[in-house]
């Protein structure tokens, strides 16, 4: 069990960091099936600042992970993250991501 009581679940062979999380995959199985949406991916991944050197040392890259992308019919994509808490990390990196990303927009599913 997570700091946020989120409970970690396993549904077709996939670890999800919350039941929340498991269950929007399954609607998004359906919509998929019932040709609703054309796609989607679990897990992408965004870079929010690059790796970089500064005085001998080496930073990582800052990165963005979110629950799903969506692909829709038209060809329009969605970001989908899947939230119970806004934590402070999460809104800086939703920041960096609406200014590096300006065509893509996160959509969050509270539940």
């Amino acid at each position: 069990m997570s700091k946020y009581r989120a409970k970690k679940t396993v549904i077709d062979g996939i670890m999800f960091d919350s039941k929340a999380e498991a269950q929007y995959y399954v609607e998004l199985k359906l919509l998929k099936r019932s040709k609703k949406i054309a796609s989607f991916e679990c897990q992408p991944e965004y870079e929010l600042i690059p790796k970089f050197k500064k005085n001998g040392k080496t930073f990582r890259a800052v990165k963005y992970i979110a629950d799903f992308l969506v692909t829709h019919l038209d060809g329009s994509e969605e970001v989908v993250d899947v939230k119970g808490v806004l934590t402070p990390v999460y809104r800086l990196k939703k920041t960096l991501f609406e200014s590096k990303y300006p065509h893509l927009t996160i959509k969050e599913v509270k539940r």
